[in-house]
């Protein structure tokens, strides 16, 4: 009875029609891949994307593109990014033909006790932080991520990479739809925390589609960091009076906390998918959830089972289970519980796990036991970029504040909101991800790379919470398996699966629930179904994706920016 309650909320018929009159290509792709040989910039937003390419025609390199991208969009998307977030970036490196990680998440406030805080929350008994306000407030890294990677593979002035910023802000930028459309969403939740209406509601509500937004307050900010690098950011002026609004507005971050913090270089992790080496980076973020899924579909003939099919939708969807019951039990912070990580993406594992699907949804997901593994052993709005350049050099760049604007807690003299990345820690003590000071939270953003036979072949990601390792898994299938190009698998329509266990302590006991978008067959619904599953048709959720694909034989970039974001992919 549910699941016909619930499929009776599918989408009204002319909003499943796929694109008209292509002439070429998959029914449902919204547009031609964009091709360029010399550079390629997508994001979700094309004053960035544009921004990005200037950078590029100037000399700048793909990490440079990458970072004044990412600056824009603090700007004109604050609803999904901004230097109140965090930042995960992996970077391939021409010239050493080497993969490299950037884990730029922040802390927890190192003066803030479990005991502390359980107090701050007034409630002996909760089970979570807070999803707004001061509480969930980390350390932002993403300043400190901007510097360690140009540092290491920038070429222009980091004054010269955030100019385009520096002037949207100051000048103002139009809002675009979607945009305009999360941020009224945005501001009934928001609008109550210190600082958020002054900086982002400008005369008492969130800008509509097509009106220019300025932000003053960033621009300044945006300059300290120009001339001051991490110290602009994380120490001095900046560092000062973010500290005392977060003191004068109940919350806990501190100078020390801020002038302290440093993220760290990491090494992706991979599993090799019918030939194609998918790289993710290692916990806290979520992305070896991809590598375990992709371990589990390998053992079964996708191709042959067809696009869209119940027979492959049931299948991503109980190996998307499995995979998350570890998330759940596995994922945290490794300075302080290290995830059992080559044994979870390991070929003898995923057998294991893949035995355990059936014909029947299973109604919970249990996490991989000591025995199982080798014994030596849902929420949230992100922005996704890539960029490559003329020299080969490769960018896979994710940043967020989580819950789309972030915590609400705006310092109205420095132009952005703060992240409420904290409210993903579990409050049980004693397992992998309980809060503890000084911590780094369990991260949903996660940046994707896949190799072939040791060179580069394409940077992607997918953006939306726990739809993000689905939504990888997703593309790399519809490229692989399917034979869609780097545009069509972005394109074509997903499935999400939510209400599985949860790093924060949830544990799924009903088989959760799957989401299709209309693009599927209303018989694969019933189908589905038939074998358990609990069938929900909505929009919204299903996230939105950037890639560029490469090919080294030709020398051409191949991008793609899906339809479901504001974005673009531009090359030049």
């Amino acid at each position: 009875m549910i699941a016909i309650a619930l499929t009776a909320l599918a989408l009204p018929a002319p909003l499943a029609m796929p694109p008209q009159d292509r002439i070429t290509g998959r029914p449902f792709a919204t547009r031609s891949e964009v091709i360029a040989r010399r550079g390629m910039a997508a994001t979700s937003q094309p004053l960035a994307t544009q921004a990005a390419l200037d950078i590029l025609k100037a000399g700048g390199s793909a990490v440079d593109a990458a970072i004044a991208a990412n600056a824009v969009l603090g700007h004109v998307e604050p609803t999904g990014n901004g230097i109140g977030g965090d930042l995960f970036a992996i970077v391939w490196d021409p010239r050493t033909e080497r993969l490299h990680g950037y884990n730029g998440s922040g802390r927890s406030p190192k003066g803030l006790t479990r005991e502390a805080l359980m107090e701050a929350i007034g409630d002996p008994d909760a089970t979570s932080i807070p999803k707004y306000g001061p509480l969930p407030v980390s350390v932002p890294g993403a300043v400190d991520g901007w510097c360690a990677l140009h540092e290491r593979f920038g070429v222009l002035p980091l004054e010269e990479v955030l100019a385009p910023a520096i002037a949207s802000a100051r000048g103002g930028a139009p809002i675009t739809e979607l945009i305009a459309h999360y941020w009224n969403l945005s501001a009934g939740r928001l609008k109550k925390w210190p600082g958020f209406s002054e900086v982002f509601l400008p005369g008492g509500r969130a800008p509509r589609k097509g009106e220019v937004f300025a932000n003053p307050a960033l621009a300044k900010t945006l300059e300290a960091i120009a001339e001051g690098g991490r110290a602009g950011f994380y120490e001095g002026r900046v560092a000062r009076e973010l500290a005392a609004y977060m003191k004068e507005n109940g919350g806990f971050l501190t100078y020390e906390d801020l002038a302290t913090h440093r993220g760290e270089w990491v090494q992706p992790v991979s599993v090799n998918y019918r030939g194609h080496d998918v790289w993710e980076l290692p916990p806290n973020g979520q992305g070896i959830a991809a590598l375990q899924m992709l371990q589990i579909l390998e053992g079964y003939d996708i191709a042959s089972m067809g696009f869209g099919s119940a027979d492959y939708l049931h299948v991503f969807t109980e190996a998307k289970k499995l995979a998350f019951a570890d998330r759940a039990r596995f994922y945290a912070d490794p300075s302080f519980a290290p995830a059992p990580v080559e044994e979870l993406i390991s070929e003898e594992y995923a057998a294991k796990r893949r035995a355990m699907i059936g014909e029947r949804a299973m109604q919970k997901d249990p996490p991989g036991t000591p025995d199982q593994l080798n014994p030596a052993l849902e929420e949230g709005d992100t922005i996704y970029l890539c960029t490559a350049d003329s020299n080969g050099m490769m960018v896979s760049l994710i940043q967020s504040n989580y819950r789309g604007m972030g915590s609400g807690m705006t310092p109205p003299t420095l132009g952005f909101c703060l992240q409420d990345r904290g409210e993903l820690f579990d409050l049980t003590p004693g397992r992998p991800n309980s809060y503890a000071p000084g911590k780094r939270p369990f991260h949903t953003i996660i940046p994707a790379f896949v190799t072939k036979d040791g060179a580069p072949f394409m940077t992607f990601g997918v953006m939306g919470g726990a739809t993000q390792p689905q939504g990888h898994v997703q593309i790399l299938v519809n490229m692989i398996d399917f034979g869609m190009n780097v545009q069509e698998a972005g394109d074509a329509p997903r499935i999400v699966h939510t209400g599985s266990s949860q790093p924060t302590g949830e544990r799924m006991t009903d088989g959760g629930l799957v989401h299709l978008e209309s693009g599927i067959a209303r018989e694969v619904v019933q189908e589905l179904e038939r074998r358990g599953h609990r069938v929900l048709r909505r929009p919204g959720i299903f996230g939105g994706y950037q890639g560029i694909k490469v090919d080294l034989e030709e020398g051409v970039y191949f991008g793609a920016s899906e339809s479901r974001k504001d974005g673009q992919a531009a090359g030049y």
